[in-house]
């Protein structure tokens, strides 16, 4: 296994435990879990450098990189919705983004047309990673939590709109 393909599979590893720093609720634990969040974070993008600049990049690595951000992004997510932070409806725009892009793919996928991520899912990315990171500190103020849940509802929707304005054409093949 490559050095990329140990990153995503760190990141995968690290979720359960993230999670139960979250649950276990011991003081100052939201400062362990952010810490966690972050190592995670930037796994996915050293494996994704790593990949491109070594020639490293496996239909493993093109399978389980997508799959891992998603499944930390949404953990992070629904813990926050369970904790009374974060209104469900950011968790669902993400969560239906998510599915309508992987969609948009695996349409794609037959006729050998590959979805790569673009600029405004990058920035999606990173803006999702910083906020959901934030986020963990104590003492916020609402207007930052705020500030932080909108900015991740309106990149996710910029984002995916522009992956079907881009690639509407599938669709049409389709029908």
């Amino acid at each position: 296994m490559n050095t990329a393909n140990k990153l995503t599979m760190l990141r995968i590893a690290l979720i359960p435990i993230y999670l139960a720093v979250l649950y276990m609720g011991f003081q100052g634990s939201n400062y362990v879990a952010m810490s966690i969040f972050i190592i995670a974070s930037l796994t996915d993008f050293a494996d994704g450098y790593i990949a491109r600049s070594r020639g490293q990049v496996t239909d493993f690595g093109k399978f389980t990189d997508p799959l891992a951000d998603k499944v930390l992004v949404v953990s992070a997510m629904i813990w926050f919705v369970e904790s009374g932070v974060m209104p469900g409806w950011v968790a669902l725009i993400v969560i239906i983004r998510e599915f309508m892009v992987t969609a948009l793919r695996l349409v794609a996928a037959p006729s050998g047309r590959v979805i790569a991520a673009d600029l405004s899912g990058k920035i999606k990315t990173v803006v999702t990673m910083i906020s959901l990171s934030a986020m963990h500190l104590t003492g916020l103020r609402n207007w930052m939590i705020n500030t932080f849940f909108i900015a991740i509802a309106l990149t996710t929707l910029i984002s995916g709109i522009e992956y079907y304005a881009k690639n509407l054409d599938i669709l049409k093949m389709e029908s």
